[in-house]
């Protein structure tokens, strides 16, 4: 089993869940287990080697929808794609979506995911209304917002380890459509993206920027998006692109990413526009290409997505980016945006009033990480968090000073519950 990242390979044993499961079943030896849904998580947070892992993919039903109220209630291994496909030509849609709609329900909410509107919606967990938590213990608690909500508030960004996710009843918000109003504009600097960002979060729902990270001047192509009215047809649904195979060496190193940088901007530069845009072009332009990971070779890719309080944002960002230019180091797929001043649901949610950055990294060894502790010490230093969903080496003190509310979670763990991630962690 790897996750998305592909980092961490090791057998692990599987058991299927379906909607027949009444209790977890045991693994062999007493070993602990863990959730895993499509594993479209970066890094260790859905691994768990020398234990077992409960795998929720069958578990795709869809329950109950009321088409008055858009309240849907679904099984933990429902797609977030198949949901989006079938309610948006019925007007409804779900509020809050990551990059990739290649995720289980069950993996929304224990990664408390967010989107490009987190300014206007939240997070996943804020449209959550109820679920159903499976412990080891053979007990189920039903929770949410207004029942046991310490519970809830301990599930929802609870990375998994409360007890197994099994169903879940979210609220989905009305469209005109599938269709989306789309604006197009390039930035030069840091300081002008956080400008654009003010204005734009006034006027439209979805808003993220592309940063090109090998320029320490901080340029990069803004977007905005608002869903509109329009009697266009939807595109037929294609048969996706896949990456066939896995390279000897990534492909994204130091003699691609500056000319394709380069290359990108002068592109975005010259057709700044407004443009009518299919939601999952604008939302999910990689799941168009199965198997994308595999660009970067046998060693995999790490994610490293930060955010930090807005008023050092500008700092922030300009620090870190300098740090990658001088290691000349870089990323295809780096993501800046906002946060919205709201308190999150979970107790360890990712999202906090900020600025957030989000790149990806070949797997290149001690260089890699060496780079990561100077990206490390410019996040603490201006009293930032890491992203549980993409890390796979985050150090534990960087984890515990930045999710304050840790020692209130973990007396909602589940003890029949680990991962690699808590182990390395939370120490076990």
């Amino acid at each position: 089993m790897q996750s998305w990242g592909r980092l961490l390979g090791a057998e692990q044993q599987v058991i299927a869940l379906d909607s027949q499961t009444a209790a977890l079943p045991a693994f062999d030896a007493q070993r602990r287990g863990l959730a895993h849904g499509n594993g479209r998580s970066y890094g260790d947070v859905c691994l768990n080697p020398g234990g077992g892992l409960w795998s929720t993919q069958r578990l795709d039903h869809l329950i109950a929808f009321d088409p008055q109220s858009g309240i849907i209630e679904c099984e933990a291994g429902v797609l977030l794609r198949d949901i989006q496909r079938l309610m948006t030509p019925r007007g409804w849609m779900l509020p809050v979506t990551p990059g990739t709609q290649l995720v289980t329900i069950g993996g929304a909410i224990a990664n408390d995911v967010h989107g490009k509107n987190h300014h206007r919606v939240g997070s996943f967990g804020d449209h959550v209304l109820r679920l159903s938590l499976l412990r080891t213990s053979g007990e189920t608690i039903h929770c949410g917002p207004a029942e046991n909500p310490q519970w809830f508030s301990a599930t929802v960004g609870g990375l998994g380890l409360t007890g197994v996710i099994m169903r879940a009843s979210v609220q989905l918000r009305r469209v005109p459509g599938p269709w989306l109003d789309t604006r197009t504009q390039p930035y030069r600097t840091a300081d002008e993206f956080f400008a654009l960002a003010d204005q734009a979060e006034v006027d439209w729902e979805h808003t993220v920027s592309w940063l090109d990270c090998i320029n320490s001047s901080g340029r990069g192509v803004f977007m905005c998006a608002n869903h509109v009215v329009h009697d266009a047809e939807p595109p037929a649904v294609g048969k996706a692109l896949a990456v066939p195979f896995v390279p000897p060496l990534s492909l994204v190193n130091a003699l691609s990413l500056r000319p394709f940088n380069m290359a990108y901007y002068q592109l975005q530069a010259a057709k700044a526009e407004r443009q009518l845009v299919h939601y999952e072009k604008y939302s999910y332009p990689l799941d168009s290409l199965l198997d994308w990971n595999r660009i970067y070779g046998p060693k995999g890719f790490y994610q490293y997505q930060s955010v930090v309080p807005k008023v050092v944002g500008g700092d922030a960002i300009r620090a870190m980016l300098k740090e990658i230019a001088r290691t000349g180091d870089g990323s295809f797929l780096s993501v800046l945006k906002t946060f919205g001043n709201r308190q999150a649901v979970g107790m360890l949610s990712f999202p906090t009033p900020g600025v957030t950055l989000a790149l990806d990294f070949p797997n290149q060894g001690a260089r890699t990480l060496a780079l990561f502790e100077r990206l490390d010490a410019i996040v603490r230093e201006a009293g930032g968090r890491l992203y549980p969903a993409k890390d796979a080496r985050m150090p534990r003190d960087l984890f515990e000073s930045g999710y304050p509310r840790l020692d209130e979670f973990l007396q909602y763990r589940d003890p029949g519950i680990s991962s690699a991630m808590s182990r390395r962690l939370m120490g076990s």
